[in-house]
């Protein structure tokens, strides 16, 4: 066999290093590590989309909470007033007694008259949220501000006690829920329940 000639490539030193393409798979590379970090990062995109779609539907708010109607607010930013010229029927609407006197004692302590502040303890049917109902727009205010004398409640326009309402004493009406018995904070989102009878 004949020797190929002498070039000026024979004149390189050999070094100790590899000789040839260098692509090949990393000895420290195993199938566990890759298989953990595609668990790592599959976790963080399911946490970060379930924190999104939370954030989407108002689950999650940033606020200070100023956002949401209050026993103070509405949604269309009518302050709470308190206007004891308004007649307040207190309707208990759970199957525990005394409501409607610590709901009467709170209004009198605000300044509504004795005669003007009435109620029942009873109701046909169990309510869920203590609600305050008014008839009219105007009437908004001192609803909330009712909602607020009481400790907090939910505000609805209804025309359910319409009957009750007269032009020189407007009345507002408390249905106290089932919120009041079990402890829990009352709710200051708008009810959807009906009307107690």
């Amino acid at each position: 066999m004949s020797q190929q000639p002498h070039d000026r490539f024979d004149d390189i030193p050999r070094g100790s290093g590899r000789v040839g393409a260098h692509r090949a798979e990393q000895p420290g590379m195993n199938a566990l590590v890759v298989l953990l970090w595609s668990a790592a990062v599959a976790l963080v995109l399911i946490v970060a989309g379930i924190f999104a779609a939370l954030v989407m539907m108002d689950r999650i708010s940033f606020g200070s909470g100023d956002s949401s109607p209050s026993a103070s607010q509405s949604e269309e930013g009518t302050a709470a007033e308190i206007d004891t010229s308004y007649r307040v029927l207190i309707l208990n609407a759970t199957s525990q007694e005394g409501l409607v006197a610590e709901a009467e004692e709170a209004l009198q302590a605000q300044g509504w008259a004795q005669g003007d502040v009435f109620g029942s303890d009873r109701a046909s049917e169990e309510f869920e949220t203590t609600t305050v109902f008014y008839v009219d727009d105007a009437d908004e205010a001192a609803a909330l501000g009712v909602a607020e004398v009481i400790g907090g409640a939910a505000v609805q326009q209804s025309d359910f006690y319409a009957d009750f309402n007269d032009s020189e004493h407007p009345q507002l009406t408390v249905v106290l829920g089932t919120d009041r018995v079990s402890g829990g904070a009352p709710s200051t989102d708008e009810s959807e329940d009906s009307p107690a009878e």
